[in-house]
């Protein structure tokens, strides 16, 4: 039998408006370290984006470190394997690489290549043990992969796409190899950090990898003898195919789009025929996230009412105290709102995140505004600067703007003009 939990995308040293999350992380690998203790596990798949940038704050990197060390602790047999995701440095990840082998870790951030350029897959194919020490399955440890990580497939109408199918199709080749020259009748396990067509994300906080939506996959990338590919990217929970392919999604909500997923951790079991059983582990909710008015935008008089009449639970913590996203109908410019908006929760259990202004006309026609947006980022450079923010200034305060902001906006243009 062989344990698996499958996590990804926690976005270490992500600020939440302008909110640290290190405690909210702090209480989830806690929770975490835990899970894998209880659960007896035998592998942790961590599929990309353990960090939020590229350039993690230390405190996020020592998170990252600390919990690596506690969780060895717990389970000194327990197997860990990350990959790089589109937010993390992929080098940065791999470079502890000798510290990590004694702690069972491996990470693939890269894609390693040989003298005459070819891919070394052999480099991300990594044997997974089970509590006996018996390999039960090979992992294809397949990180976020660029246009210069895949395979050249010619003629093909999108070469990206075309070249990450291919990469799939030869490291599921050499996994097949492996397991036939030493470990037969194992399965094979292949992760990975994209974005699959028909998969639902949550566009506030999940960065497009390409323009468009052009970096979206098939299922049918992933080949047929792939017991189970776990993924990272998309941050709702979702399995495909009856749950062959998963998202774990995010373990805390990184945005307001969030809040009302079920955030988890993915525990697969498969027993020793090589049949897979699957679990979601809820991860218990710390920070809470909250809009006023829950459902739609209001006038500012009617939130300071409710805000007034919101009972606000005194006894959370301050360090996670719930974030609050008030959503105000648009009825002009004020320049006191938010101060207004801050007087009423003066003393309050809560932290103030953002303040959202949504027009009626926005608010009526928001079930089109991605197909708008698509449409005028189509035209865009056809259009002119000026036209744009005068639309813009209408749609939103229904009157058109002083003449003092067409002459501010004619004279940052005029710079920018000057200075190319």
């Amino acid at each position: 039998m062989l344990r698996i939990l499958h996590t990804a995308d926690w976005h270490l040293g992500q600020s939440f408006h302008g909110f640290d999350r290190d405690l909210e992380h702090g209480i989830f690998l806690d929770w975490l370290v835990g899970i894998i203790k209880e659960r007896h596990t035998d592998a942790l798949i961590i599929a990309g984006d353990i960090f939020d940038s590229v350039n993690p704050p230390a405190a996020a990197q020592r998170r990252f470190f600390d919990f690596l060390a506690r969780a060895h602790a717990a389970a000194p047999a327990l197997q860990v394997i990350v990959i790089a995701g589109n937010h993390d440095a992929g080098a940065r990840l791999e470079a502890p690489s000798g510290l990590f082998e004694s702690m069972n870790i491996k990470a693939v951030g890269t894609i390693a290549r040989g003298a005459a350029g070819e891919v070394k897959y052999e480099n991300i194919l990594v044997p997974l043990k089970d509590a006996d020490g018996s390999v039960k399955a090979i992992v294809l440890a397949v990180p976020f992969l660029r246009p210069a990580d895949v395979p050249v497939v010619p003629e093909s109408s999108d070469r990206y796409l075309a070249g990450i199918r291919e990469f799939y199709r030869q490291a599921t080749e050499a996994a097949v190899s492996l397991r036939d020259r030493q470990y037969a009748g194992v399965i094979l396990v292949a992760l990975g950090h994209c974005h699959l067509a028909d998969a639902m994300e949550s566009r506030e906080s999940e960065r497009r990898i390409v323009v468009g939506g052009e970096e979206s996959l098939r299922a049918d990338t992933f080949p047929a003898n792939l017991a189970y590919v776990a993924l990272g990217h998309l941050h709702r929970p979702q399995e495909i195919e009856e749950g062959r392919i998963c998202y774990s999604g995010s373990p805390i909500p990184l945005s307001f789009s969030e809040k009302d997923y079920e955030h988890r951790v993915v525990e697969t079991i498969f027993d020793e025929s090589g049949r897979s059983s699957f679990e979601a582990l809820p991860v218990p909710k710390n920070a809470m996230l909250l809009r006023i008015p829950a459902d739609a935008a209001a006038p500012l008089a009617e939130i300071l009412q409710l805000i007034s009449e919101t009972a606000f639970d005194a006894g959370v913590p301050r360090g996670v105290h719930p974030f609050l996203e008030i959503r105000v109908l648009d009825d002009g410019p004020d320049p006191a709102r938010r101060r207004t908006i801050e007087r009423a929760l003066e003393g309050k259990p809560v932290r103030l995140a953002s303040i959202r202004l949504e027009s009626p006309q926005r608010m009526a026609d928001a079930s089109c505004v991605d197909e708008e947006f698509e449409s005028t980022l189509a035209d865009l450079a056809s259009l002119d600067p000026e036209e744009i923010m005068r639309s813009a200034y209408v749609e939103r305060y229904r009157c058109e703007p002083d003449p003092s902001l067409l002459s501010a906006l004619r004279e940052i243009l005029s710079e920018a003009v000057n200075a190319k």
